[in-house]
C-alpha cells in the first residue's frame, strides 16, 4: 500500500497506470472528447455543409442548416456535462460502497429522483426548472438513504452484494410507482414517458444554466473526495486507524454523487449504465488511485454520452434514438459480463 492508501499496481495489472502513461491517456481522452464534440455539432438528422457549421458557431442562424447547428451546440454541451456527471457519480458510488456493480441507476438513485419529479409534477404541479432540480436532488438523496438502510439490515451490515440487491429492488419498485402515478394523468403521461427514456434533445443554454450550479458543486465535492476514497478503499478499520472519519468521508462523497445524479436526472431523465461502464474502463487506464480515476471517469462519461448521442442520430435517420436507449444497449451486456466474471463472495 502507498501512503495515500492506494494499492500499488504493476503495469501488467493496470496497463498505463504509471504517471506518464496516465498523463498520455488523459490527453488522449481530452482529444477524443474534442473530436466527438465536433462530430456532435456537425452530424445530425439533417446534413449541413461546413460553411454553415462555421457560420452557426459564429452565431449566425440565417439558413435552415445554420439553425440546425445552433440547436446542436447546447445539446452537445449538455451531453458532455451529463456524461461527465454520471461517469463521476458512478466512480464515487463504487468507491463509497466498494461495489463493482454500483451505479446511480442500479442503486436506485436515478429512479428515486425520477419518482420525486413525477410526484412533484402530478400532485404538486411543479413547473419551474429550479423546482425540478431541487425535487430530483432530494429524491435521489432519499433513495440513496433508503437503499443504504435496507442494505444495512441483517448480519454483516451493508455488504456490497446486499446494497446491489437493495438498489435493484428499489429501482423496480420506484419504476412501478412512477407508472402508477402517471397512469391516471393522461395530460402529462406523454411528456413523462418521453423524459423517462433519458435524452439530451431539446437542450437550451437556459436549461443548462439552471442546472450548472448544482453540477458545479457536485463536481467540486466529488473531486475533493479523492483522497478520502483512497483511504476508504483500505477498509473502514484501517481508514479509521489512519485518522479518517469514515462515516463523514462516506457521507460527503455520497453527497457529491447524489447532486450529480439528481441534477442530471432532472434535466435529462434517468440515463442508465454510464456510471457502471465508464469507471471500469478508466481503471484499466488510470489504475485505482481516485485522484486519477475520478477525472478520468468524468472525461470518459462525457465521451460515452456524446458518442451515444451522435450514434443515436446516425443509426435512426431521419429520426433519432435517445441516448438512454443507446447506453442501455451498451451497458446491459457489460453489466452481465461483470456479474459473470465477478465471484459472488467478492461482491
Amino acid at each position: 500500500m502507498t501512503a495515500d492508501g492506494v494499492q500499488s499496481s504493476g503495469p501488467g495489472l493496470y496497463p498505463g497506470a504509471s504517471r506518464s502513461g496516465r498523463s498520455l491517456w488523459l490527453v488522449a481522452l481530452i482529444a477524443l472528447l474534442a473530436i466527438l464534440c465536433v462530430l456532435s455539432v456537425a452530424v445530425g438528422t439533417r446534413a449541413v455543409a461546413w460553411p454553415d457549421i462555421v457560420a452557426a458557431l459564429g452565431g449566425q442562424v440565417d439558413s435552415i442548416g445554420q439553425a440546425a447547428v445552433a440547436v446542436r451546440i447546447p445539446r452537445t454541451l449538455l451531453a458532455v456535462l451529463a456524461g461527465a456527471a454520471l461517469g463521476l457519480a458512478g466512480a464515487i458510488m463504487q468507491g463509497v460502497t466498494r461495489n463493482p456493480l454500483a451505479d446511480p441507476g442500479i442503486l436506485g438513485v436515478n429512479m428515486g429522483a425520477s419518482l420525486a419529479v413525477v410526484i412533484g409534477v402530478a400532485w404538486f404541479n411543479i413547473a419551474s426548472a429550479q423546482a425540478y432540480i431541487w425535487v430530483a436532488v432530494l429524491g435521489a438523496g432519499a433513495s440513496a438513504v433508503f437503499v443504504y438502510t435496507i442494505g444495512s439490515l441483517g448480519r454483516g451490515g451493508a455488504t456490497p452484494l446486499k446494497l446491489a440487491l437493495a438498489g435493484a429492488a428499489t429501482s423496480i419498485a420506484f419504476s412501478s410507482l412512477v407508472i402508477a402515478v402517471v397512469l391516471p394523468r393522461s395530460d402529462i403521461a406523454g411528456g413523462i414517458r418521453s423524459w423517462q427514456i433519458g435524452g439530451v434533445g431539446g437542450a437550451t443554454f437556459e436549461r443548462i444554466g439552471h442546472v450548472l450550479p448544482f453540477l458545479a458543486v457536485g463536481f467540486a465535492i466529488s473531486l475533493l473526495s479523492a483522497r478520502k476514497l483512497n483511504s476508504l478503499a483500505l477498509g473502514d478499520d484501517l481508514a479509521a486507524g489512519l485518522g479518517e472519519r469514515v462515516a463523514v468521508a462516506r457521507a460527503v462523497a455520497a453527497l457529491g454523487a447524489i447532486l450529480l445524479a439528481g441534477a442530471t436526472t432532472a434535466i435529462c431523465g434517468p440515463i442508465g449504465f454510464v456510471g457502471l461502464v465508464v469507471p471500469h474502463f478508466c481503471r484499466l487506464l488510470a489504475g485505482v488511485d481516485h485522484r486519477w480515476l475520478l477525472p478520468f471517469s468524468a472525461l470518459g462519461g462525457a465521451c460515452l454520452l456524446t458518442a451515444a448521442d451522435v450514434l443515436g442520430r446516425v443509426i435512426a435517420r431521419p429520426g433519432e434514438l435517445d441516448v438512454g436507449i443507446v447506453t442501455a444497449l451498451v451497458g446491459a451486456p457489460f453489466f452481465i459480463w461483470i456479474v459473470r466474471h465477478q465471484r459472488v463472495r467478492d461482491l
